[in-house]
């Protein structure tokens, strides 16, 4: 081994290898990537994998290279669109999908027909589906058209097409589906197929909602 050149011969000898160019056998060391965390507007008709025996477009393709292997926070199906956070942060990761967590997600939902106030307030309570009984954080109407609406559906669960069965069970079925929030992290003006790195303060907040998520949650003995 040899660290700016000089070869190495004792035992205990210190490198840094942010600042030192250290060589073994003459090829350099490989330095470990730091951690990256990144927001994607994934379109619909790309998985959210790194992979697919089908050969479908993954994350992996739509990102393009990146200094590190990333993974996707949770996943959101092949149909819909939105935020998708990847990162190497696999502590972060773990929070952020873990229910215990209790992290929001956002939606803005296009549904048949036009929920009247009762459906709402139904939805609100909480609809038992087949895996169990759905309550959204929030529900909403954002615009009534003559037949369709778009709805705003805020859950802290990550089931199989949560809001998507959540819609139909009440009458409602999905016709479109995008998120837009993941903890305090929003999609904003990214546009579809875009990605960025998500900046350090939105890092600290999704750090500190999934600490606050975790501490509600004990409070309560959930």
């Amino acid at each position: 081994m040899a660290v700016n050149g000089r070869v190495v011969t004792e035992l205990g000898i210190r490198a840094d290898p942010e600042r030192d160019r250290i060589t073994v056998e003459g090829r350099p060391l490989s330095r470990a990537p730091g951690l990256l965390y990144l927001a994607f507007h994934k379109p619909t008709g790309v998985l959210t994998t790194l992979s697919d025996p089908a050969g479908r477009p993954t994350l992996k393709e739509a990102i393009g290279p990146q200094p590190a292997r990333l993974f996707p926070v949770g996943r959101l199906d092949y149909n819909s669109s939105g935020l998708v956070i990847l990162t190497n942060d696999g502590d972060l990761a773990y929070k952020l999908m873990h229910p215990r967590y209790g992290i929001e997600k956002v939606y803005r939902v296009k549904v048949r027909g036009v929920p009247s106030p009762e459906t709402i307030r139904r939805m609100r309570q909480g609809v038992d589906l087949d895996d169990g009984p759905c309550k959204p954080l929030r529900v909403r109407i954002e615009e009534r058209r003559k037949t369709k609406s778009w709805l705003e559906i805020v859950v802290r669960e990550g089931r199989h097409h949560l809001v998507r069965r959540l819609c139909a069970a009440v009458g409602h079925p999905v016709e479109k589906l995008v998120r837009i929030g993941i903890g305090p992290v929003r999609l904003g003006g990214l546009k579809l197929g875009m990605w960025r790195p998500l900046r350090a303060q939105e890092v600290a907040l999704l750090r500190r909602a999934a600490r606050s998520g975790r501490d509600l949650r004990e409070r309560s003995g959930a």
